[in-house]
């Protein structure tokens, strides 16, 4: 399922982000309350913090953003066409969810990643999640696993499509329903941020999954979630201890 994370790379990477916030189809950002008036480029003021912000996870995944690189805010607002509060908002969260780090009278500074980084993410992920989608394996009736069905379908959907971002945002929605079913919500906030920090692009290596490894790494949901259905518990088994033994 993140298999294709970790092959991902990110080496060097140009600053082009191309999702600009205020522009048709370009993120799943906040939604401005009705009658707000908007600010530059049509986005209205209570969403540009959010849409700044899918925008440059957006770009971490897509390798955008170049490890070791420094961004200002405001030519990143300038970039976005919006002032640089927002921006520099969106990047204080960043830091704090552990993919940038401030520095003074500069900006931002995108951190380098390596393989032992992610390999300490899919441990730390796999001691949280394998006994929890174990556990809900033996209890969950099949009907509620398959109104999971469209999320899973969306995860193939964006693979096939060969979009990294889109891909990212559906992996971990379908991760987040699955473990949603816990009704443990601060083990949904904590799995979702560590899952998150996987899937940005690691310093050496491929700068992107192929499309391949994608539309396999979504075909695993699908498979999950029949054998969840049917209520094969070797097959769950052996598909949840096996995803992070490879990721």
């Amino acid at each position: 399922m993140e298999r294709a994370g970790a092959r991902a790379a990110g080496a060097s990477a140009r600053c082009a982000v191309a999702r600009v916030p205020g522009q048709a189809g370009t993120g799943s950002g906040d939604r401005g309350a009705p009658g707000e008036p908007p600010e530059r480029g049509g986005v209205r003021r209570s969403s540009v913090r959010g849409q700044v912000l899918d925008a440059l996870r957006a770009a971490l995944v897509d390798g955008d953003l170049a490890p070791g690189e420094v961004y200002s805010a405001p030519a990143l607002g300038e970039r976005f066409g919006v002032s640089a509060t927002p921006v520099r908002e969106a990047m204080q969260q960043l830091a704090l969810e552990g993919a940038v780090e401030v520095v003074p009278n500069r900006g931002f500074r995108v951190l380098r990643r390596g393989a032992r980084e992610l390999g300490e993410l899919a441990e730390v992920r796999a001691l949280i999640e394998v006994p929890v989608m174990l556990r809900l394996a033996r209890s969950v009736p099949a009907g509620r696993w398959e109104a999971l069905r469209p999320l899973a379908e969306a995860t193939v959907v964006a693979a096939a499509a060969g979009d990294r971002a889109r891909y990212a945002d559906a992996d971990r929605a379908f991760h987040r329903a699955l473990l949603g079913l816990s009704g443990n919500g601060q083990l949904v906030q904590v799995a979702d941020d560590l899952h998150r920090r996987s899937q940005w692009p690691l310093v050496t290596g491929p700068v992107h999954p192929r499309r391949a490894d994608l539309v396999a790494d979504a075909a695993e949901h699908t498979t999950l979630l029949d054998a969840l259905i049917a209520g094969d518990l070797p097959v769950v088994h052996t598909l949840v201890t096996e995803h992070f033994a490879g990721s």
